[in-house]
């Protein structure tokens, strides 16, 4: 098994356990491995990214959509609907739609890193994978209580979301994680940062 196989079977499984865990079929894993040292729910501090986090995640996406001029980055849908929009979700919701935008786009952009892109994408991708830890910590820290039922709105989020990490190419993802990568920090990050309401 390759490393890229090996690592969309963990995106495929991660996935997974989102989608059904409302139904109490399956428990949630800690995705990617990512919560060896956080210990403390502290998403608050994501209500702003600082500038300088901004402007890496600039640079970085702008040597992406360069990058993807010279790649098959063709979709046979749309990876995240026009309609994505955290506001919509209940409280309790967004969460597990930032975690999973974030856990796909770690996915994605970490094929990357043995590229030519690996300088620019190593602190927005450190960055990304400390806001992914404490949306763990922060779910480990939650009073345990009987699942709820998902909207019909975050199920399709998140059953597409599924989808096209099996079906779609990795040009076509990478292009989507990109073009995504702006709305996922300057809105859904701080709508969940800030709590409800969120504007």
């Amino acid at each position: 098994m390759t490393p890229d196989s090996a690592g969309g079977g963990l995106l495929v499984l991660v996935l997974m356990a989102i989608v059904l865990s409302s139904t109490g079929a399956v428990p949630v894993p800690g995705p990617l491995g990512l919560l060896s040292d956080a210990k403390d729910c502290h998403m608050a501090q994501f209500k702003a990214v600082s500038p300088q986090a901004m402007q890496a995640f600039k640079q970085a996406k702008d040597a992406l959509e360069a990058w993807l001029l010279l790649q098959d980055s063709r979709c046979s849908s749309r990876l995240f609907p026009r309609a994505w929009d955290l506001r919509q979700l209940q409280v309790w919701e967004r969460r597990e739609a930032l975690q999973a935008e974030l856990a796909l786009t770690l996915k994605v952009l970490g094929t990357l890193t043995h590229s030519t892109l690996a300088d620019v994408l190593d602190q927005p991708l450190h960055t990304l994978h400390h806001v992914h830890s404490q949306l763990q910590a922060c779910a480990s820290t939650q009073p345990t209580a009987a699942p709820r039922p998902r909207s019909r709105r975050l199920s399709a989020w998140l059953k597409r979301l599924l989808e096209a990490s099996r079906k779609e190419s990795p040009g076509c993802l990478q292009a989507s994680v990109t073009s995504h990568l702006f709305r996922l920090l300057t809105r859904d990050l701080r709508c969940v940062a800030g709590g409800d309401p969120c504007a």
